[in-house]
């Protein structure tokens, strides 16, 4: 196994020279730093930056997000894509202010007890916006941790990632990096690393491919809800026949939106 040390001065130098500049990483806002680590889950980092200035502009504090209806949080989440994480960033907000006087918790038990908040979002808030170190494993994280430790390996677990971030935290804290700096640092290296070799997440015992977004249900659901928000009050076959869907798979979709806090129905007129 490579040596931390070792391992850790290289992960510094090679951060410092591909340090990425974003307006989230100009913040320790826990609040700011929730919505961009919310965001760029699943979501490339060019594609967050459009849109996280412009969220924080609308819904500038903790309080405003709470108060804004589910109307206007999904209409400023289109086309950032899985819109459930819009209604989870919205619940655990209004969560926040119902239990915990409208103030972020700052520790991970109470972080993950939040509507929708893994472990990896909660460490990341600890980290970026508290400078504590946390075990943050996310997939650029990943990607650095197969390439170095496990370079010809397949089906590596995050147990076992997990257990040894955490070995890496302790002596990188031990030297003096801060938490925010060092996993900087390892989310860089990681881009980079999956931009100049072979994804090493595939390597991952959890790596699953996605599949084509292109005619997929998630596309039907997201132009159905974008319609529905667009202009509200309108029927299921009036949905139906806006995009040519087939009347059956448009009632399954919006019965399931609705189901998921997305929608609602008024008589026969879908609403948000």
């Amino acid at each position: 196994m490579k040596d931390f040390d070792d391992f850790i001065d290289l992960v510094v130098a090679e951060g410092a020279r591909l340090y990425r500049d974003f307006a989230w990483r100009r913040t320790s806002d826990p609040y700011a730093v929730l919505v961009s680590e919310v965001m760029l889950q699943q979501t490339q980092t060019s594609r967050v930056e459009r849109y996280f200035e412009a969220w924080m502009e609308k819904f500038p504090v903790l309080d405003a997000l709470a108060a804004a209806s589910v109307h206007d949080v999904l209409e400023a989440w289109q086309g950032l894509g899985y819109n459930r994480r819009a209604l989870a960033l919205k619940r655990a907000v209004d969560e926040v202010c119902e239990k915990h006087g409208g103030i972020l918790p700052a520790n991970t038990q109470e972080l993950t007890a939040l509507p929708s908040i893994g472990a990896a979002t909660a460490a990341g808030v600890l980290s970026f916006a508290h400078d504590q170190f946390a075990v943050y494993l996310e997939t650029n994280v990943r990607a650095v941790l197969l390439h170095e430790f496990y370079p010809a390996e397949d089906g590596v677990s995050d147990r076992e990632l997990k257990e040894l971030l955490s070995q890496i935290n302790e002596r990188t804290e031990a030297r003096e990096i801060s938490a925010k700096s060092w996993n900087y640092a390892l989310l860089d290296y990681g881009a980079h690393l999956k931009k100049t070799h072979p994804n090493p997440s595939r390597r991952s015992k959890h790596h699953t491919r996605q599949s084509p977004y292109e005619g997929s249900r998630r596309q039907k659901r997201a132009r159905l809800l974008e319609a529905i928000l667009a202009s509200p009050g309108q029927s299921t076959e009036n949905l139906a026949e806006l995009y040519s869907y087939d009347l059956d798979l448009t009632k399954s979709i919006l019965t399931d939106l609705a189901q998921e806090g997305f929608i609602n129905k008024n008589g026969k007129l879908w609403t948000v």
